[in-house]
């Protein structure tokens, strides 16, 4: 086992208090940049977040809801976003975040299910497929940036127009319920994750405690604001430490608004670190920037100038969090010196558990417990995590509950792992996703895809295969083998070569595994996964579920044509 005492004594200010300090002490520092579609940069103060917040709060109060009401958030990341969810909190009610990407379906389900009174809508790229979800009686206010179809609807511009601030410093007991954040959901329906004040105020103050990050840090918003993880990197740390925020515009611009913020804190989900990656090769191929960096002389300038590139020349803090990040990715980023901590938790324990430190960062791990959490390994192998950020319990949903959180306050995270001989914390796959070959072998996927993922030409990767006689693995390629295909003369010639290629793959990675987890081969598939055809969440993890259902009748037929690479 490795723990850290918990202490119920933890002195915690709420996250309202905190704010009120900023608004007075910070009064005039930049708290925002806040891009619009039209160009123009609009930067607001602690101040003037101050100023719409306590507006907003008023307008939520003269609707008279029963103190505790859940109010809805639907947009994708802004300014607006964090100072919509303080002033429902200093209305004395609860947010309630949606991932802006979700179908109606999904958008009606959360809403019925907590009740939702009225609801923000912000960001969104396509309204018109989300709409239906929104039930009769829930009253919609827009934000700035909003839809065009809602610009007959409740106006954030309006309210402000019309309606006096919120006086005084209204505050919230820490037990209080602050939020239910709906889970992302690999599988079947949500669960509606409920934190207190109390949880929220732990995150910040006990991450500051971690880094040495103040007034002077910048950071990039752009992950969804509906997870935790971001919720807990971007606007917890912001309040307890008190940095400015930028936020992005859009996809097409991200590299823009990358280089405006130039963050000294950068969090990315994997497939963010992926995609930078690749950016840099379409300039410098692979192989080029290996024999570069391996020039003493050339070696300082080549990473200076990419790292700046990318708008990460800043970057003292970087973390991977919500999957696990390739180890031949973190290498690459050490090489450029830009460094990648990896963190791991989950929307149960607000994002606080395991993050790896400075100096002591392992390839391959997650690093040691944070202060406070517990950690140990059940005799099945599953990491059991009891921190003092634990939820309240998910939403109408005792039953669940109990199954989750055991009597001694442990939660029980569905995911495999053990510790190495520095305690780190090593991720071998979840509980659920090791599945049985018919030789009656198990096998754990995920250790064989990071493996896969060390291969340039791959991007995204699912190794499968119940009651095969061996696994086999679904992949798509990455940008840069895409290209390659387009490159190398005709059709038939760039598919033999990336062929090649991925046999040689298929050969390396089979020679470092046991036998019975010996992939029978790989099967490229045309199309990405991707949110928009339901096969990743909002978070950009792979449905599994939902990816080996799609492909399941042609996984015998495949597993037997003898071939190692199979194009679909």
């Amino acid at each position: 086992m490795a723990e850290q005492g918990l202490n119920e004594d933890l002195q915690l200010q709420s996250p309202l208090q905190i704010f009120y300090r900023r608004e007075q002490q910070q009064a005039d520092d930049t708290c925002f940049v806040q891009p619009y579609p039209d160009g123009r940069v609009e930067e607001l103060s602690w101040q003037q977040v101050g100023q719409q917040a306590r507006c907003i709060a008023a307008y939520l109060k003269s609707l008279d809801y029963p103190a505790g009401s859940n109010i809805a958030i639907l947009s994708g990341n802004c300014a607006h976003w964090i100072i919509a969810d303080l002033a429902i909190w200093m209305a004395g009610h609860v947010s309630v975040p949606l991932y802006p990407v979700l179908s109606a379906h999904s958008v009606q389900q959360i809403l019925e299910h907590s009740e939702a009174k009225l609801l923000f809508v912000g960001k969104i790229m396509d309204w018109n497929s989300m709409s239906s979800g929104v039930p009769e009686g829930v009253s919609i206010v827009t934000m700035p940036i909003h839809p065009a179809e809602l610009s007959e609807k409740q106006s954030w511009q309006s309210i402000l127009n019309n309606t006096d601030s919120l006086l005084g410093e209204q505050d919230r007991d820490l037990d209080d319920l602050a939020t239910i954040v709906y889970t992302s959901g690999t599988t079947g329906m949500p669960k509606g994750v409920m934190h207190s004040f109390r949880n929220i105020a732990a995150v910040g103050t006990l991450t500051a405690t971690m880094y040495e990050t103040g007034p002077a840090d910048r950071m990039l918003s752009y992950l969804p604001l509906a997870h935790v993880a971001e919720r807990a990197a971007v606007e917890t740390n912001q309040l307890y430490r008190g940095f400015k925020v930028y936020f992005a515009n859009s996809l097409e611009t991200f590299g823009d608004d990358l280089k405006r913020a130039r963050p000294t804190l950068f969090f990315a989900v994997p497939r963010i670190w992926l995609k930078l990656q690749q950016r840099v090769h379409e300039q410098v191929p692979a192989e080029k920037l290996q024999r570069l960096l391996s020039i003493p002389i050339l070696s300082r300038v080549i990473r200076r100038k990419i790292s700046a590139a990318m708008g990460l020349d800043k970057v003292r803090i970087g973390v991977s969090g919500a999957a696990p990040l390739s180890t031949s990715i973190l290498a690459w980023y050490a090489r450029l010196n830009v460094p990648i901590l990896e963190g791991y938790a989950m929307s149960e324990n607000f994002a606080y558990s395991h993050t790896s430190r400075f100096g002591e960062s392992v390839f391959g791990t997650v690093g040691k417990a944070n202060p406070m959490v517990q950690c140990k390994i059940s005799d099945v192998g599953e990491v059991l995590v009891k921190t003092p950020t634990t939820m309240l319990g998910y939403y109408k949903e005792p039953e669940i509950t109990a199954q989750t959180i055991d009597k001694d306050g442990y939660i029980h995270t569905g995911d495999k792992g053990r510790f190495d001989e520095a305690g780190n914390l090593v991720l071998t796959g979840r509980i659920k996703e090791i599945f049985k070959t018919s030789k009656g072998k198990y096998v754990a996927p995920a250790p064989i895809e990071d493996r896969l993922l060390r291969s340039f030409d791959v991007e995204q990767v699912c190794v499968t295969g119940a009651d095969l006689p061996q696994p086999l693995a679904l992949l798509t390629l990455s940008e840069e083998a895409t290209a390659k295909l387009q490159q190398q003369g005709s059709g038939e010639q760039s598919r033999e070569l990336l062929t090649r290629e991925l046999q040689q793959i298929l050969s390396d990675t089979n020679q470092q595994i046991d036998k019975h987890e010996n992939l029978q081969c790989l099967v490229v598939l045309s199309e990405p996964w991707t949110v928009e055809n339901g096969l990743m969440t909002p978070t950009l993890k792979i449905k599994r579920e939902q990816v080996e259902a799609l492909y399941r009748d042609s996984f015998e037929s495949w597993s037997s044509q003898g071939e190692k690479v199979i194009w679909i």
